[in-house]
């Protein structure tokens, strides 16, 4: 009985490993019977559009010093207020001065000796906007910012959220019209057509703000205002793509 019952299942196995064999050469004979479709073409469209930045915006940055993380702490929350007491004296709102990055760290330095720490740095960055028209009060709120104590980080031309919006999606439609030229012409070329859309992907919508200035310790409030006054935005290119499969018939 036992040899009897060994025969049956090494003859199930047997024929597992047969059907196996059997499905992957059918397969391999016949790949359209899976996912895989060979009949189809695939290509990048790109695009460059022009974009007129509608936003300037200042980058602050508030560095103190303490022996404590409470004494660093409270040294640049004194500052910060009269940063906003003065920018808000000129027409804006508290909300209005956005707070981009607040943080308390040990002061160290790696020396031959090793890492020696001395004390503890607080560092606060905010940012205010305004319209790109508005080079005067660009000027008065960079003067309120340094009398406060703050240090001009940059100053940008950047695009609104509604602008960026408007942009993506001409740049969008361009790359997508790009990706449906190439496919007819790659078609074409091997005498078929660029059929049904199978897939798309979305690779990339390239926007950075355009620097106008930088600051820094180095660079007083008449430097960063004549820096900004002798710049006039001007157009920047905006970019994106789009990967694109189509069928061939």
């Amino acid at each position: 009985m036992q040899n009897k019952n060994n025969a049956i299942a090494i003859t199930a196995i047997i024929s597992g490993v047969v059907l196996i064999v059997a499905l992957v050469a059918l397969f391999a004979i016949n790949p359209s019977s899976g996912n895989v479709d060979e009949d189809t073409v695939s290509v990048q469209g790109q695009a460059q559009i022009k974009a007129m930045p509608d936003l300037m915006v200042i980058y602050f940055n508030v560095e103190t010093k303490g022996n404590t993380t409470e004494e660093a702490r409270s040294a640049n929350v004194e500052i910060i207020d009269k940063l906003v007491e003065g920018i808000t004296a000129l027409g804006f709102e508290k909300s209005e001065i956005v707070t981009e990055n607040l943080n308390v760290r040990e002061d160290c330095e790696w020396t031959q000796d090793g890492q020696e720490c001395d004390g503890f740095v607080a560092t606060h960055s905010v940012k205010i906007e305004m319209g790109v028209d508005d080079t005067e009060k660009m000027g008065n709120v960079v003067d309120a910012g340094v009398s406060a104590g703050a240090m001009v980080n940059y100053i940008n031309f950047e695009l609104t959220q509604e602008s960026q919006n408007k942009y993506k999606a001409e740049a969008m439609k361009a790359a997508a019209k790009d990706a449906q030229i190439k496919a007819d012409s790659v078609a074409e070329g091997f005498g078929k057509t660029a059929g049904k859309l199978v897939s798309v992907q979305v690779n990339d919508f390239g926007y950075y703000p355009w620097r106008a200035a930088s600051g820094g310790a180095m660079m007083d409030t008449a430097m960063v205002k004549e820096s900004v006054s002798n710049i006039q935005p001007g157009e920047e290119e905006i970019s994106a793509s789009v990967s694109a499969t189509f069928k061939l018939r």
